[in-house]
């Protein structure tokens, strides 16, 4: 059995914690396409411009998304195939029938 090395667990749990925000999610899940502004998140998912302007710093920090400057506007993207998948994966997963008994 192949076991995670305890600096990678910590650094794995950071990124679950971070993405255990409902907002911060919500703005990773929008950035898995096109690049698309902080302006057009905050008006597309209702939040705050402040509020988003400060997710995208943590998201960028713990390398969940990258950034383009294209002249005064800046692009949010998904930094790699990686988190798009796994979170792409995620929504599939809570989204199929698993076919267990909910009473």
């Amino acid at each position: 059995m192949e076991h995670l090395h305890e600096d990678d667990a910590t650094e794995l749990a950071e990124i679950f914690h971070l993405l255990g925000d409902a907002s911060r999610l919500r703005i990773v899940y929008a950035c898995l396409g096109a690049p698309i502004s902080s302006g057009v998140l905050a008006e597309g998912l209702g939040l705050s411009p402040s509020l988003v302007s400060h997710h995208l710093r943590l998201l960028k920090a713990a390398r969940i998304l990258t950034s383009d400057r294209q002249g005064r506007q800046i692009f949010y993207s998904a930094v790699d195939d990686h988190i798009r998948d796994m979170v792409r994966d995620m929504v599939v997963h809570i989204k199929e029938d698993h076919g267990e008994d909910t009473e």
